[in-house]
């Protein structure tokens, strides 16, 4: 008999008192204790079995369950006899910040204050036991609480514990960085992260009661802003090989699961939508996401990918220089992108320091590493990097789709009038989706009329990728910069109509007027023979069109 597949459920407990499907990540309870490591931060993409791992290292060593080793029967943990001695055996803290996400910093710090009083309701069993001061701390733990008495709430409850039981405490922390990816994304970073940074200090830096803290996120957030006394966090990231395997399915244990259900003969087609992910030097690693809702549906979707709104990727991306675009120009393409990595992610020179959104967008998962290698001239690592797989380049074409997708910015229509050579109906157009979009690629802070029309361009061009892909091989000649921009749009079907775009802004000290402008973009195109390599390929010149556009402020003139 299949067990059922229950989608979204974190809850160790549950699915294994249900006997939900489940795939045996019980090893990683050994590799990480067997570590030795006082404190250790995982980072793992969303939804890659983060919080269902922590909730089954809470049923394992937690004394809340005690005799509890039912939950463990069957599973390659068990089969280990000394481990059965640690199960049920320490008392455990254990706490999430999944789900603090204010708008702003109040709502925020309320969030988590009351998973504190929460917590400590939890355990209102080893309040007679205290006095004095401790008892005194015990009752001011409350939604009214100060933010000194927050940064060591943890630690002291892990003392109370320590000595109602006679041994020191386990810390669980999930999804730590949630509430730190909400302050830079709502604007109260600032605010939060001196209060988040004396939190985590007091409990997994300070804290002379706890034997051990395991924290995870998505993000490995800059020691600078929240661990910065922090020295004891052993840090695993994707490009990590510990506990390479732990997080996410390998292709064997998806393949035993597609056979258990049934699907083996989807193995290949399974491959082809959600393997690509990179973890260490583990290559074909599944989101869990998306199989148990391929394994409950049936269906060929982009779960994974569109489980989350990825507001702030499409705004770093959107808001990005001309450079950030072109490069996501390359990996929707299928390119490959060469640079070096800082893991850390620094929330609040995102956009300003080289390399931090691939960075993030790495730990995120919609990158992956293909390869690596230590620069001696500079000491650094450089790496490869590639979009993950096909579902995660459904969800950067969607999000490209949806800047332009505005009832009052007509881009489909514009974009047909394009195709059929229709220059007063794309001038009428072009300027009205420019005056709608145009800011949203603007510097993003200071949008106005003194517009970068780089970043528009820019944008437009990825809209062209994406909405002409499998019809068009897009490409461009970016050596000269934005002045000389060349785009190449090569049919597929080499009778249909082949297009050379050239872009330029208006130089007031050389033209007199935009028409001045447009007239120099179209000669640059025939001076520079930019058809010859549509030539070459045996399309004729009959069958290629050039456009001209022309930049000035928020008005566009094109021919």
């Amino acid at each position: 008999m299949r067990p059922a597949v229950s989608i979204g459920t974190q809850d160790f407990e549950k699915i294994r008192k249900n006997q939900s499907f489940y795939i045996d990540k019980s090893l990683f309870l050994q590799e990480w204790w067997e570590s030795g490591d006082d404190v250790t931060l995982i980072t793992r993409p969303r939804r890659f079995g983060k919080t269902l791992n922590l909730s089954m290292v809470n049923c394992f060593f937690s004394n809340r369950y005690a005799d509890g080793g039912e939950l463990f029967a069957g599973l390659n943990i068990w089969e280990i006899e000394r481990y059965h001695r640690l199960q049920g055996s320490y008392p455990v803290i254990y706490l999430s910040f999944a789900d603090v996400k204010g708008k702003d910093f109040f709502a925020a710090r309320m969030g988590i204050i009351q998973k504190l009083a929460k917590l400590y309701s939890n355990y209102a069993h080893i309040r007679e036991s205290l006095s004095g001061i401790d008892a005194a701390f015990f009752d001011r733990v409350g939604l009214d609480m100060t933010d000194d008495a927050a940064a060591v709430a943890i630690q002291n409850l892990s003392d109370f514990l320590y000595r109602f039981y006679g041994k020191k405490v386990l810390i669980l922390l999930d999804e730590y960085d949630t509430p730190m990816q909400e302050a830079y994304t709502n604007g109260y970073w600032d605010m939060l992260t001196p209060f988040v940074r004396s939190l985590l200090n007091s409990t997994f830096k300070t804290n002379p009661s706890m034997e051990r803290g395991l924290l995870t996120g998505i993000t490995r957030v800059s020691k600078a802003s929240v661990f910065s006394d922090l020295n004891n966090l052993e840090v695993v990231t994707t490009t990590s090989s510990k506990y390479c395997r732990q997080f996410g399915f390998t292709e064997e244990e998806v393949f035993e699961a597609l056979e258990q259900f049934g699907l083996a003969n989807e193995k290949e087609r399974v491959r082809q939508w959600y393997d690509g992910f990179i973890f260490g030097e583990q290559k074909g690693i599944y989101n869990p996401w998306s199989i148990t809702c391929y394994l409950e549906q049936k269906k060929y979707k982009p779960y994974w990918a569109h489980s989350s709104s990825n507001e702030l990727i499409s705004r770093l991306i959107q808001q990005g220089n001309p450079q950030t675009k072109m490069m996501m120009e390359d990996l929707l393409e299928g390119k490959t992108l060469t640079m070096e990595i800082d893991e850390e992610i620094i929330f609040d020179q995102l956009q300003r320091k080289r390399g931090a959104l691939w960075s993030l967008l790495l730990a995120s998962g919609y990158l992956k590493v293909t390869a690596n290698r230590f620069e001696p001239d500079s000491g650094r690592f450089v790496y490869d990097l590639q979009l993950t797989n096909r579902e995660v380049r459904m969800m950067f074409e969607d999000m490209i789709r949806d800047w332009f997708s505005n009832e009052d910015t007509p881009y489909h229509a514009f974009l047909q009038a394009f195709l059929q050579g229709d220059v007063e109906y794309m001038n009428k157009y072009i300027n009205q989706v420019a005056k709608q979009i145009f800011s949203f690629f603007d510097v993003g802070n200071r949008p106005s009329d003194e517009t970068n029309p780089e970043r528009f361009y820019h944008g437009f061009v990825l809209g062209l990728i994406v909405e002409l892909a499998g019809k068009y091989r897009i490409t461009s000649n970016r050596e000269s910069g934005f002045g000389r921009y060349d785009v190449m749009l090569e049919p597929v079907d080499l009778s249909q109509t082949a297009y050379v775009l050239e872009s330029k802004v208006r130089n007031p000290d050389r033209e007199n007027a935009l028409e001045d402008t447009l007239r120099s973009a179209l000669m640059q195109i025939e001076k520079k023979g930019y058809d010859e390599a549509l030539l070459a390929r045996g399309i004729e010149k009959s069958q290629i069109r050039h456009y001209g556009f022309a930049f000035e402020g928020k008005q566009v003139l094109i021919g």
